[in-house]
């Protein structure tokens, strides 16, 4: 039988397969990624050598140490390096593609709920909404004059239904007073923690009848980079 050209999901993956995944996304964007690993195990394994050599012993016991531990800080240094690399690889290329956004806020996992285009317009203009510990979060990405104006209709209706939670807005782009795609995730982490676990239940069981009034907008699957989910490990950091 002829093999599928279609790539495997990344849910489908192993971990050998997902690593494989991510080192192709990122060398397109770093061609030299090969490169650039190969320098960092080289670099950071001559430094790791010389420090286990210079600690007290001698003989066979001396170098075997000196040798383990340079490759053990070789390649510490390389998964630092591939991680941040595949990170950047990975914003960069979802950067101003429709549901950028709501595939970096999927990266949220404990203590945070998100739901996609919970507010749309017909030019792809989106409405995400994240609650989490800040409160209720509306996360805007699209034509700027547009994507406020719905984002302040969505205000309004989760107003209705949750008047007593903060409701805030942010805008992924990178113009004036928007927060860069890349940033996204550590902005929303920062944000002063205001709501507590126990009233997630409750505010998400308010807000399920406003959900259910109205349709849903599958988000384009073309655009959005379908590795994302396999490099959600580099993108929290290690």
């Amino acid at each position: 039988m002829a093999k599928s050209d279609t790539p495997a999901t990344p849910g489908a993956m192993n971990r050998r397969q997902q690593i494989a995944e991510t080192y192709r996304i990122t060398k397109r964007t770093y061609p030299r990624i090969g490169l650039v690993l190969l320098g960092t195990l080289l670099l950071a394994g001559a430094i790791g050598f010389t420090l286990f050599k210079i600690l007290p012993g001698s003989g066979v016991i001396e170098w075997i140490l000196s040798v383990v531990g340079g490759l053990l800080l070789g390649t510490l240094a390389v998964l630092i390096v591939f991680s941040r690399k595949a990170q950047t690889a990975a914003y960069s290329q979802m950067e101003g593609q429709p549901g950028a956004a709501a595939a970096a806020l999927n990266v949220l996992k404990r203590g945070w709920k998100v739901d996609p285009a919970v507010g749309f317009t017909k030019q792809q203009d989106v409405v995400h909404r994240v609650v989490g510990p800040p409160g209720i979060v509306l996360v805007g990405e699209g034509q700027p004059s547009r994507v406020r104006t719905l984002m302040a209709s969505e205000r309004r209706k989760h107003e209705r239904v949750a008047s007593d939670v903060p409701i805030h807005e942010v805008v992924c782009g990178r113009g004036e007073g928007e927060v860069p795609l890349p940033k996204l995730m550590r902005h929303l982490q920062k944000m002063k923690r205001q709501l507590r676990p126990a009233d997630m239940t409750d505010v998400l069981n308010r807000i399920k009848a406003l959900d259910a009034t109205r349709g849903t907008l599958p988000l384009p699957k073309g655009p959005i980079p379908t590795s994302m989910k396999g490099m959600r490990g580099q993108m929290r950091g290690r």
